[in-house]
C-alpha cells in the first residue's frame, strides 16, 4: 500500500492531480510510434502505482479478442500465445462492460485467470475511442489490496487519454502500411511494363506479395472457356514450387470468384462446403477475379494455414493488384505471338552481341598498379550494363562502369550511346565529377524516355595509389582492407533524368593489398525460386573467403555462388575487381 499512499498524497490538492494529467498528455502526445507509446504509458504509470505485472491488451474486432501488445513482467510465452476473449478473466470482463475492475484478492475470484502465482491484486481498465473498444491496461501486484477505489478512478482518468492516442497511433500505423503497399503496387506497375516472360513476371508478384501479407500458397489460374475450367498457371506452396490439379468453373473457392466475377474470402475452409480439400493444413483462402476488357482471363488465389488470416485491407491490395495481372496474362499470349517475329530477330541480336563484346574492354584489363579483370553476364542477348577503361593525361586512369535502365537490345543501344559520349567528353573534363556533370547534361539534351544510367566513374593515379570517385546513382565500391570491408559513402542522381546537375568528387586513399570490387544490382538482387534476393551480405562473405585469389578467380568465385543460388538470372551481372599491387 505504500505507493498508493504516496499517490494519494501527491494528488491531495486538485492542482498536482491536473499536473499529473497533463503530464500524462505529453508523454502520450510525444510520438506516434505504437511501441514507443505504449512505453510511455507503462513508465507514467509507474509513477503513481507500483506494479509487478503490467500489460496493455489490444483489441482486435477482426479476432475478436484482447492480446498483450506491450507487457512489464510477464513471462516471453504468456506474450507470444495469451488470447483473452471479451467477458473472459478480469481483463475481459471490464472489456465487456466498459467499466474498471479491482480484485483485492484474486484468489478469491473464479474469473482470474493464473499465468504468475504470486498475484495477489489485478486491476483491469478498459480503454475506449470513438464509442469503440480499444483495449485494456492491465496491472497486477503480488500484495493483497495493493490498490484502491482511488487508484481505479485514477487509472480510468489515464486510459480515457491513453486509448485516443493508442488509437490514433494505430490508424497512424494502418496510413503507413497502407501507403506502403500503394507505393509497392506502383512499382510492381512500373515493372511490369518491362516483363514479357509470364513466369518470371509471376515469380515476381509472388516474391513481392509475400512482403505484403505472409501467405502460405499462392497460385495463379486462367480460364480456359472451352474446357470450362480453371488451367494452373503458376503455384507455390510453403516457399516451394508445385503443380495443381484444374478446377472446373464454378467449383472451389476460385471457380466461384471466376463465375461470380467478385472477391471470395472464406475464413474458415472448414466451414465452407466448397472448398476443395486438397491440403488439411490449409484454414483460410481468398480468390480474386482476374478481369480484362469485361473478360475474366484468371483468378488469383491465395491460401493461410491460420483461421480468418486475410483481412479487408489483404482484400484491398489484392483488388488493386489483380487488373495487373490479368493484363500480364493477356501480354503473355501476345508475347507468343511475336515468338515467330523474335526468332527473325535472333541473328540480329547475335551480331549486336558480338559487337558489344569486341566494343567491351578485355576480361583482364592491364592498368598501373593494379592486378585488374571484369566480367559481364547478360540476362539476355546483349546487356545494358557498361563499363570502360582509358588513360588520361599525367598517366591517371579512368575507369567507369554502369547500368542502363530496362534490359535487352534498347537499353545496349543506348549504353552504346553512353559509352560514345564517355570517350569524347572525357579527355577535356580531367575530374571526374566534372565529366559526370557533362554526361548528364549530354544525355538530357537526347533525352529518352524512360531511360536513364547509373554510372560510377574512378580516376586512378597509380603513383600515388589515390582514388578520385563520382556516382551517378550506381552501386559504391566493396573495398577489403586486411580483415575489414571499407565502407565508401558516394552519392548522386541517375544520368539523364534531371538537367543542370551537380555531382560530389570523393577522395579514397588505397594502400597495397586493398581488393576493390565493382558490381551491378544484378548481383545483389539475383533472386532464386523461393524470392529470396543474393544480398549485399552474401557477396561480402564470397570476396572474404577468396580474396586472396586472383582477380578473375574472386570474379569466377562470385559468378559460381550466384549459380550455387540460382541459375536464373533476371538482370545484367558485371563485377570488376582490383587488387592494388
Amino acid at each position: 500500500m505504500q505507493g498508493t499512499r504516496k499517490a494519494a498524497v501527491r494528488f491531495k490538492e486538485r492542482s498536482e492531480l491536473l499536473d499529473y494529467l497533463l503530464e500524462v498528455s505529453a508523454a502520450i502526445t510525444l510520438t506516434l510510434d505504437l511501441d514507443q507509446l505504449l512505453a510511455n504509458v507503462a513508465e507514467i504509470v509507474q509513477k503513481v502505482l507500483p506494479y509487478d505485472l503490467f500489460a496493455i491488451l489490444l483489441y482486435s474486432e477482426r479476432r475478436r479478442d484482447l492480446r498483450i501488445r506491450y507487457a512489464v513482467g510477464h513471462r516471453d510465452d504468456v506474450i507470444r500465445n495469451l488470447s483473452i476473449a471479451v467477458g473472459e478473466g478480469i481483463t475481459g470482463t471490464a472489456a465487456a462492460s466498459r467499466e474498471p475492475l479491482l480484485v483485492g484478492d484474486v484468489r478469491n475470484d473464479a474469473r482470474y485467470l493464473n499465468t504468475v502465482d504470486a498475484v495477489r491484486t489485478e486491476l483491469a481498465v478498459p480503454m475506449t475511442a470513438r464509442g469503440k473498444l480499444v483495449g485494456v491496461i492491465d496491472l497486477q501486484s503480488t500484495r493483497v489490496n495493493a490498490y484502491n477505489e482511488y487508484d481505479r478512478a485514477l487509472m480510468r482518468l489515464i486510459a480515457t487519454r491513453v486509448s485516443i492516442a493508442i488509437d490514433n497511433a494505430r490508424l497512424y500505423r494502418r496510413v503507413e502500411r497502407q501507403n506502403r503497399t500503394l507505393k509497392t503496387l506502383s512499382n510492381i506497375s512500373r515493372e511490369f511494363s518491362s516483363i514479357l516472360d509470364l513466369n518470371e513476371l509471376l515469380s515476381k508478384i509472388a516474391s513481392t506479395m509475400r512482403d505484403l501479407m505472409d501467405y502460405d500458397a499462392f497460385s495463379i489460374l486462367s480460364v480456359d472457356h472451352q474446357a470450362k475450367a480453371l488451367k494452373h498457371l503458376f503455384s507455390i506452396r510453403y516457399d516451394q514450387r508445385v503443380n495443381i490439379d484444374n478446377v472446373p468453373l464454378g467449383k472451389g473457392i476460385t471457380g466461384a470468384a471466376a463465375e461470380s466475377r467478385e472477391v471470395v474470402r472464406v475464413h474458415d475452409t472448414a466451414e465452407d462446403p466448397r472448398y476443395i480439400a486438397s491440403h488439411t493444413d490449409i484454414r483460410s483462402e481468398v480468390a480474386v477475379p482476374l478481369i480484362l476488357q469485361d473478360r475474366v482471363v484468371g483468378v488469383m488465389d491465395l491460401e493461410s494455414d491460420r483461421v480468418g488470416y486475410f483481412s479487408d485491407d489483404h482484400v484491398r491490395t489484392l483488388t488493386l493488384l489483380a487488373p495487373q495481372v490479368a493484363s500480364s496474362v493477356e501480354n503473355a499470349r501476345l508475347y507468343a505471338e511475336l515468338a515467330q517475329r523474335e526468332r527473325r530477330m535472333e541473328e540480329d541480336l547475335e551480331a549486336a552481341r558480338e559487337l558489344q563484346r569486341i566494343l567491351l574492354p578485355d576480361a583482364e584489363p592491364e592498368i598501373a598498379g593494379l592486378e585488374a579483370a571484369v566480367r559481364l553476364r547478360p540476362a539476355r542477348e546483349i546487356s545494358g550494363d557498361i563499363y570502360d577503361i582509358f588513360e588520361q593525361r599525367g598517366g591517371q586512369t579512368v575507369i567507369a562502369m554502369g547500368d542502363v535502365s530496362g534490359k535487352g537490345a534498347a537499353a545496349a543501344l543506348y549504353g552504346g550511346l553512353m559509352s560514345g559520349l564517355l570517350r569524347t567528353l572525357a579527355p577535356r573534363r580531367p575530374r571526374p565529377a566534372e565529366l559526370m556533370k557533362a554526361l548528364n547534361d549530354a544525355l538530357v539534351a537526347r533525352r529518352v524516355e524512360a531511360r536513364y544510367v547509373t554510372l560510377g566513374l574512378l580516376l586512378w593515379d597509380a603513383t600515388t595509389r589515390r582514388i578520385v570517385m563520382a556516382n551517378a546513382g550506381a552501386i559504391p565500391p566493396m573495398i577489403r582492407r586486411g580483415t575489414e570491408i571499407l565502407k565508401i559513402r558516394v552519392e548522386g542522381v541517375p544520368l539523364g533524368l534531371l538537367d543542370g546537375r551537380e555531382y560530389e568528387e570523393v577522395t579514397f586513399q588505397a594502400e597495397a593489398g586493398d581488393t576493390i570490387v565493382l558490381y551491378s544490382d544484378g548481383i545483389t538482387d539475383h533472386m532464386n525460386a523461393a524470392g529470396t534476393e543474393y544480398g549485399r551480405r552474401r557477396l561480402t562473405e564470397v570476396v572474404q573467403s577468396h580474396c586472396n585469389t586472383s582477380a578473375d578467380g574472386l570474379i569466377l568465385e562470385i559468378f559460381k555462388e550466384l549459380d550455387k543460388f540460382s541459375t536464373v538470372a533476371f538482370d545484367d551481372q558485371s563485377v570488376f575487381v582490383m587488387k592494388v599491387k
